[in-house]
């Protein structure tokens, strides 16, 4: 796993949106705060990017239920997109107004 980390924290992408415009996208830090979990550094994965978790959530439970067809899968999936692309536009505003 460290191997992994080593290998990741040496090939970070870079951002188009903010190489030509100076200013972070939504999605910056999500790549930092991925590192981060998978060091185990919840507390610090979260401050870089707040988003990260429920997108990963949202991710899995939407392929869990593409497999197994769960009796309200629609709906979780449906509210948890909801809820993890307010979190990416709040804590975006937030970086930019501070």
């Amino acid at each position: 796993m460290q191997s992994i980390i080593h290998w990741l924290e040496n090939h970070f992408m870079t951002c188009p949106y903010k190489a030509m415009s100076g200013v972070d996208c939504p999605g910056c830090g999500m790549q930092r705060a991925f590192i981060e979990l998978l060091k185990g550094n919840f507390i610090e994965s979260i401050q870089l990017y707040p988003a990260l978790l429920p997108t990963i959530f949202t991710v899995l439970i939407t392929i869990l239920h593409l497999f197994f067809k769960f009796k309200n899968g629609a709906a979780i999936i449906k509210y948890s997109f909801i809820i993890t692309v307010s979190i990416v536009v709040l804590s975006f505003l937030i970086k930019m107004i501070l």
